[in-house]
């Protein structure tokens, strides 16, 4: 069993999605779903445990020896991403029955797990697959899902909002395609070790300069990096609120994940940012979407919405990290996918058991929260606390780093402008303090009860882990760091 552990990874979910239909009754296709994410979420340990102890798993399906045959090619930096997103998944389970049945109709309830699987089941395949064109599909599978959840939202503006991203991801995905296309053309293979080996050769062809352009442009559109941002603000807004606190918290990560992975392992470090000024290019979008997206997070008026665009800004952070090519940016840029993932998931859920209660999260609609729903608006404060870079939060964890990083490179103007841009944070968290601490409740004669345990439990073992990744950063920094020396030591 241990050994075939990369292949059940992604079988799990992807053979529990059709059984899901089989069942039909909510309430065990519910429990059915919590069991497969949970168990991929233990063969995501297992794997991250080996990989730590043993170093780079390969596993051929089929039998057929790679390159011939598709290869699963577990590593510290895909290890670390398949803990995330079944993690994170698992938990955001946990909370989505009592959630649905406020913003879904019940007899979409069962369609609703078999998407949420089938979406978690790509994601789980584009970071344990070691061939390029393995990954164009497993987005497809991913994304083909994320459409349909997006579009089961209350208002008619979700159609709108998976409409927009499906145009966009398309794009995406084609660019991607087109390049994963013209690397074959050019090499003959599509495992992603074997392009690693074989690109150098012809890397100074146009075809190869054109592969590359076409795969970091799609994969930017998938990452919602500034400015091919335009398809998320909506999407998290309109999503059913679990849709949105699943995705905030997995789907970009897997797009970072994917610009990793082909920057440094495939096309290699000294293509992608030495032959290519693709540093400079990244650290200007990556500070300006810092700046844009918090900017325009302090003056919405939806809670989700301004979270949606401070999810865009902190992609910029993960950016200007990478931008870096050194080994403590990118342990930033790891870190920071860990720690929002936690941060994200935790705000998100928040929102959601808003609206169970509330039915809105206009921000007038969340005046006297505080008092009401104390545990949920305090979960709220300590993730935009994280958000924000506060010691004693997983948020300063990956900015320190960060930091360190800038200056370790003399870049002292961008380690102020970092600095200034998290105070930007504080002005769109503090409007959302003020409003649910300092002000009366519209109807004070309605009484607003707190959320169900099912929403507290993941709530707060999400708010746990933000501060105890805050403290004890030894799990989280060991893993960063050690997968970023193995990117920057050819390791793929």
């Amino acid at each position: 069993m241990i050994a075939h552990l990369p292949i059940l990874q992604v079988i799990l979910p992807l053979m529990a999605a059709p059984l899901c239909l089989m069942l039909k009754r909510p309430q065990l296709v519910w429990v059915f779903a919590l069991i497969a994410s949970g168990l991929a979420f233990v063969v995501s340990v297992l794997l991250l445990q080996q990989v730590m102890t043993t170093g780079v798993i390969s596993y051929e399906l089929g039998g057929w020896q790679a390159p011939w045959g598709i290869e699963y090619r577990i590593d510290k930096l895909n290890a670390f991403l398949l803990l995330i997103i079944s993690g994170i998944s698992t938990i955001v389970l946990v909370a989505a029955q009592t959630s649905i049945e406020k913003e879904i109709p019940k007899d979409k309830h069962v369609y609703f797990y078999v998407l949420y699987l089938l979406s978690l089941t790509g994601m789980l395949g584009i970071v344990a697959t070691g061939d390029a064109f393995n990954v164009f599909v497993f987005l497809e599978v991913s994304s083909l899902s994320a459409y349909a959840l997006i579009a089961m939202g209350q208002k008619r503006q979700a159609l709108w909002a998976s409409y927009q991203y499906l145009i966009m991801g398309t794009i995406g995905a084609t660019f991607i395609l087109i390049g994963i296309g013209l690397m074959y053309q050019m090499t003959g293979t599509l495992n992603m070790y074997d392009l690693s080996q074989r690109l150098p050769e012809v890397a100074q062809t146009r075809t190869v300069f054109a592969a590359f352009a076409f795969v970091v442009v799609g994969v930017c559109l998938k990452l919602a990096m500034f400015p091919l941002h335009l398809w998320l603000p909506n999407a998290y807004t309109y999503a059913p609120s679990i849709v949105t606190a699943f995705f905030a918290a997995t789907a970009t990560k897997v797009a970072v994940y994917l610009l990793i992975r082909f920057t440094f392992s495939v096309f290699g470090v000294s293509f992608s940012f030495t032959t290519i000024p693709l540093e400079t290019l990244f650290m200007a979008l990556g500070l300006v979407g810092i700046f844009v997206a918090s900017t325009s997070a302090i003056f919405q008026s939806n809670v989700k919405r301004l979270f949606a665009f401070s999810s865009i800004a902190q992609i910029g952070y993960m950016i200007v990290g990478f931008s870096l090519t050194t080994v403590t940016g990118l342990t930033a840029t790891l870190l920071h996918l860990f720690n929002h993932a936690l941060m994200k998931g935790a705000i998100f859920l928040a929102l959601a058991a808003v609206i169970y209660r509330v039915g809105s999260v206009e921000l007038t609609n969340l005046r006297g929260l505080g008092r009401q729903m104390p545990l949920t608006m305090a979960a709220i404060v300590i993730g935009g606390l994280s958000l924000i870079g506060v010691p004693l939060t997983v948020g300063f964890v990956s900015k320190w780093y960060l930091l360190i990083a800038l200056i370790e490179e003399g870049l002292w103007p961008v380690a102020v402008l970092i600095l200034l841009g998290s105070m930007l944070a504080v002005v769109y968290v503090w409007r959302i303090v003020e409003v649910a601490y300092f002000k009366e409740p519209l109807d004070k004669n309605v009484i607003v009860k707190e959320a169900p345990l099912s929403f507290l439990i993941p709530i707060w073992a999400l708010v746990i882990a933000n501060i105890y990744f805050g403290i004890d950063t030894r799990l989280s920094v060991q893993v960063a760091e050690a997968a970023a020396q193995s990117l920057f030591g050819g390791a793929l």
